[in-house]
């Protein structure tokens, strides 16, 4: 059933979500379905931006919405969720379920976004379930102040054949949490699992991995990668599981940080492996840029601070460069330039450096 809102508060909530917050990426053609404090304004919101035949949207209960891709279809244009918050009273909950079909193609942008003086809790439940031979790339964007919590829960039950991309992007929070579960529940499956955070002050994010190879021939790669300054925190937590009965999988896990002195990182990667036949690693770097290569930038006549931004920004790339989408690759990394010059900072918008 769709939830009532309040005529008024509907109208400001997509007046401020037209105008104020598109994801900033330029050229970037989709598919928008808009949320306001986790709920679709209204219906006409939904069936407007349908392909009709392919896409079906509904909403079950309150805050409670399921969409579904028919099987062997290809959504040639991103599905884009702009969810913006804008509640100073209470807890902003909301789940979405998505059920991408046999044989069929699919690319989510989940973006979350507040307004500079707003103080929210959120919390997002996103379950998604990927039937056999489908493929689903998903891009979760995160650039909220630093009064915003935001906590999501997000689980990917693979069947046979099935591959999953998935990109975490925060360039902005206060506390944020990505808590993250992939279940391959059919053989022969794949996920790629990426992230990039970019912290600084007293923001915090907190990234929660676990894989569960439970089928054969499965295999995943996990990259994240972080940039912290002043205060800022940030934990990742990675947990590869391999069953007893789950032959020839293949797990890589890798998480590298770069943070000044004050700023903390807690890194746990974990393989619990019951299975003889399979490939498995982890890695784990936290410390700060490069003496060396920051020396050899300076000797060519590169300015300090250029010759950070440098290497900052090829620290970034190899997450980036995993998108096949180049709009959006070049969005986020024009996006990721400005946060690491401290433009995109909603609540001091003329700091400088990150690092």
């Amino acid at each position: 059933m769709q939830t009532e809102i309040n005529s008024e508060k509907t109208m400001k909530s997509e007046e401020n979500i037209c105008e104020c917050f598109a994801c900033n990426i330029p050229n970037l053609d989709t598919i928008k379905l808009k949320k306001y404090n986790g709920v679709f304004p209204s219906e006409g919101n939904l069936a407007l931006n349908c392909i009709s035949g392919e896409i079906n949207i509904k909403n079950e209960k309150d805050n409670h919405s399921v969409i579904a891709i028919k099987d062997n279809v290809r959504i040639e244009r991103p599905l884009q969720i702009i969810n913006l918050l804008d509640d100073n009273t209470s807890e902003v909950e909301d789940e979405i379920s998505i059920c991408v079909g046999t044989g069929s193609e699919l690319t989510v942008i989940y973006c979350d976004d507040t307004l500079p003086k707003t103080q929210t809790k959120s919390r997002h439940k996103i379950s998604i379930d990927l039937k056999p031979y489908s493929r689903l790339s998903l891009y979760k964007m995160e650039n909220v102040n630093n009064s915003t919590s935001i906590h999501s829960d997000l689980t990917f039950d693979l069947q046979s054949d099935a591959q999953l991309n998935t990109f975490f992007i925060t360039l902005n929070g206060g506390h944020l949490i990505n808590n993250v579960r992939v279940n391959f529940n059919g053989d022969r499956s794949f996920a790629d699992l990426n992230g990039l955070y970019l912290m600084d002050r007293q923001q915090s994010v907190e990234t929660l991995v676990d894989v569960f190879h439970y089928k054969n021939s499965c295999k995943s790669t996990q990259l994240f990668k972080g940039i912290l300054d002043d205060e800022a925190q940030a934990k990742f937590l990675g947990h590869v599981l391999v069953d007893y009965d789950a032959e020839r999988n293949i797990a890589h896990q890798t998480n590298n940080n770069i943070l000044t002195d004050k700023a903390k990182m807690s890194t746990r990667p974990v393989l619990e492996i019951y299975n003889d036949d399979v490939q498995c690693s982890h890695g784990a770097t936290t410390g700060q840029l490069d003496e060396e290569a920051l020396y050899y930038l300076r000797s060519r006549g590169i300015s300090e601070r250029q010759a950070k931004m440098l290497l900052m920004n090829a620290f970034c790339q190899s997450v980036l460069h995993k998108s096949n989408i180049a709009e959006l690759r070049d969005g986020l990394g024009n996006l990721i330039q400005k946060r690491l010059e401290g433009g995109l900072s909603m609540e001091n918008p003329f700091k400088i450096d990150i690092l």
